[in-house]
């Protein structure tokens, strides 16, 4: 039996979280998750305009593909852009799991804060938000937020204090902010930690992976 659906993580520990939120969509949905850590690390060094690694993604995502699925999402900000410009001609639609989210931040408030570990995340998510704001008619205010002793913690697997981090930065920036952008993937629990904020947290996973669901459902064989 062919796969409907099939991710492209730059990280093992995403696979369980995405797994999850497939199952509490549709349960019976055949789903392939696919890591290629390398191509997050190396764009963290050549930039996502580099030749090579557009080649690599495009083959990464085709590699996802491969058992038949009719969607490929992919959950690495950094490089979705490119991702989602994936050529597949009519073999499979090739999404970025963020694209949800940023749709519904645009529509909250103009002074839109994105919030990232990573550097490299920051100017690609940002370019995202401008378009939906762009495809919405809207006029937003991007600030960026940049929580460079962070990540530290998430490759040491220490993951609380991951979260505890971003949360305390997020929560210094947000004053003047009307919407929050969570811009990894991995970043989704600080949405929990800050509920308290008083205005919305935005994270990719949930959204992203509910659109992808509902897509690779209508373009499966009934």
């Amino acid at each position: 039996m062919k796969d409907a659906l099939a991710f492209l993580h730059t990280a093992q520990v995403h696979v369980p979280t995405f797994e999850r939120l497939v199952r509490e969509n549709a349960p019976a949905l055949r789903v392939r998750h696919v890591v290629r850590e390398e191509l997050l690390a190396d764009a963290r060094v050549t930039g996502v305009d580099d030749a090579d690694l557009i080649a690599r993604v495009n083959e990464a995502m085709h590699e996802a593909a491969a058992g038949g699925a009719k969607v490929v999402v992919c959950t690495c900000s950094t490089i979705g852009a490119t991702a989602e410009r994936t050529p597949s001609g009519d073999a499979f639609r090739a999404l970025r799991i963020d694209r949800a989210m940023a749709d519904k931040a645009v529509r909250t408030g103009p002074r839109v804060l994105i919030a990232a570990a990573l550097e490299s995340t920051l100017a690609p998510t940002k370019a995202l938000i401008l378009s939906a704001a762009q495809n919405a008619g809207i006029a937003v205010q991007p600030a960026l937020l940049f929580v460079e002793d962070a990540w530290p913690h998430f490759e040491a697997g220490a993951h609380a204090r991951y979260i505890e981090t971003l949360a305390g930065a997020i929560r210094a920036a947000a004053i003047e902010a009307d919407v929050v952008v969570l811009a990894q993937a991995s970043m989704a629990p600080v949405a929990d930690t800050l509920a308290d904020l008083g205005i919305d947290v935005l994270s990719s996973p949930a959204p992203g992976t509910a659109h992808a669901v509902t897509l690779a459902l209508s373009l499966s064989p009934t």
